[in-house]
């Protein structure tokens, strides 16, 4: 059940934190990453219709995060948002890539916790101190469904913007993904600074 692992690290006086990575299989853009450390007690007198938004950001809409994400800044006792650009995705690859957004994101919360909760079945090696990593970690922890959701909407509204910058590859709809239109787009008007070189249809197209 979700929370159950936070609870218990709650009742042995331990604090948790947790962390997620949003954009890893994207084409363009860069990688962003969310942590989040919940007051548990406000957490819990949230009533149970809005507690069920906290989940896997990919099973909400966007009508949906933009209702949660305003609870979840209010009962977070601190939460930072922080990203790898793609220039660093080509540098070091999209896995490392993730463990920097995440380091960064965990890095800059200024209130203390006791371990971090990361999603996914590698802990961050890069990060010197207590961590656990959860495989589907969103579907267990209320903090990193919460840090999944502040990811996403953060990294959509990035894309967003890009899009008014770059409007022949339709950022808004797709943001960064590979669909059909989007590799459609880059077929027709080649690349621009936020696409990943290293990823194989960009890297291919290069290749041409």
């Amino acid at each position: 059940m979700r929370g159950d692992i936070e609870a218990s690290f709650l009742e042995k006086g331990h604090y948790p934190a947790g962390v997620d990575e949003v954009g890893r299989g994207c084409l363009a853009g860069p990688v962003y990453a969310a942590c989040v450390i919940l007051d548990y007690k406000k957490l819990m007198s949230v009533d149970d219709k809005s507690k069920a938004l906290i989940r896997d950001s990919k099973t909400l809409s966007h009508k949906q995060r933009e209702l949660i994400v305003p609870l979840i800044k209010e009962i977070a006792i601190d939460f930072k948002i922080s990203f790898a650009t793609a220039r660093e995705i080509e540098k070091i690859n999209i896995l490392q890539a993730s463990f920097l957004a995440m380091s960064r994101a965990a890095q800059a919360c200024t209130m203390d916790y006791d371990i971090l909760l990361v999603d996914g079945n590698k802990e961050i090696p890069t990060y010197k101190a207590p961590q656990m990593a959860i495989i589907k970690g969103d579907d267990h922890c209320y903090n990193i469904a919460a840090a999944s959701i502040l990811a996403k909407e953060a990294r959509d509204s990035f894309m967003a913007k890009a899009a008014v910058k770059y409007p022949e590859y339709g950022f808004e709809a797709h943001v960064g993904y590979a669909t059909k239109k989007h590799i459609d787009m880059v077929n027709a008007h080649g690349i621009c600074e936020l696409h990943r070189r290293t990823f194989g249809p960009i890297r291919k197209l290069l290749e041409k």
